[in-house]
């Protein structure tokens, strides 16, 4: 892993900028990501819970872990995971953290909602846990990394569940337990400008970057926009329509010469290049 990952994403988040962060499931898209200048990467249990169709609710650490791994092992886009509600009660939250900072992740994501998390906050009903027992697992995610550098994101879902100012009161305790940033999600344009305000720290949210533009972030004061959805559902619409297309025997709407140039761009984008490097040293004859 370069070493400079993580402090130049710490960096950066410090700086003033607002970051943007698109739906980053794997490494394919992370060097994607990478190309296109995005400034990080978002692996989300709601992403990865729908790629293993059993739900956030049923990830466990070694499935993150892993996800993070696979990702860090070929890009070095900075990723932010989604470290939910870190699979239980503190010692739990330690054992994420152990688990993610090794595999490589820049950021954790912490959230205030209930553990073990119910499916059922899919369809927005969450229960959250109290301010004191959330403050107890971010004191505890700060003691249990080892590289300072390793950003922590104390989550709160507050503004859904309670209101804006337990919300705010939620993520400046959050802020005192030792998180580095903070998450929520606005209601409305007014809290959207007021969270920044009373907050003196770096702010994330999670939102399609088509809800404002990238200046108006900026302007707004947020450190962090995750967007967790476009990635997704534009991926998922396009597998969609071509295969059902295929099934009723009709054209993809790509055409076959079309669809192989980006079978091709797709061994370059994920350096496939280096391989037959690889093999041309060790197994053709040289001459």
């Amino acid at each position: 892993m370069d070493t400079s990952i993580r402090p130049e994403f710490r960096r950066k988040l410090n700086s003033g900028t607002t970051l943007f962060a698109p739906h980053c499931p794997d490494p394919l898209v992370a060097r994607l990501c990478e190309r296109l200048g995005y400034d990080a990467g978002y692996l989300g249990g709601a992403g990865l819970g729908h790629r293993l169709a059993v739900s956030e609710a049923l990830l466990n650490v070694s499935d993150l872990a892993s996800a993070t791994s696979a990702v860090r092992l070929r890009s070095d886009l900075p990723l932010v995971v989604d470290g939910g509600v870190g699979f239980g009660d503190a010692i739990h939250v330690q054992r994420m953290v152990w688990e993610l900072e090794r595999a490589g992740a820049s950021a954790i994501e912490l959230e205030d909602q209930v553990a073990p998390k119910r499916a059922s906050h899919h369809r927005d009903i969450e229960h959250l846990v109290s301010t004191a027992e959330m403050v107890g697992k971010v004191r505890f995610a700060v003691e249990a990394r080892t590289d300072p550098d390793l950003v922590l994101i104390a989550r709160t879902g507050a503004v859904q569940n309670e209101d804006f100012d337990s919300a705010i009161t939620r993520l400046e305790a959050y802020l005192d337990a030792g998180a580095d940033a903070v998450m929520l999600l606005p209601a409305d344009e007014d809290q959207l400008a007021e969270a920044p305000r009373r907050l003196g720290a770096p702010l994330a949210t999670l939102t399609s970057f088509d809800s404002q533009s990238q200046r108006r972030w900026q302007e707004l004061g947020y450190a962090l926009v995750i967007d967790p959805i476009t990635g997704e559902t534009a991926a998922f619409d396009a597998l969609r329509r071509a295969y059902d297309r295929q099934r009723r025997g009709e054209p993809s709407g790509t055409s076959p010469a079309t669809a192989m140039a980006l079978f091709r761009e797709l061994h370059e984008l994920a350096r496939f290049e280096e391989l037959y490097e690889v093999e041309r040293a060790t197994t053709e004859p040289a001459g």
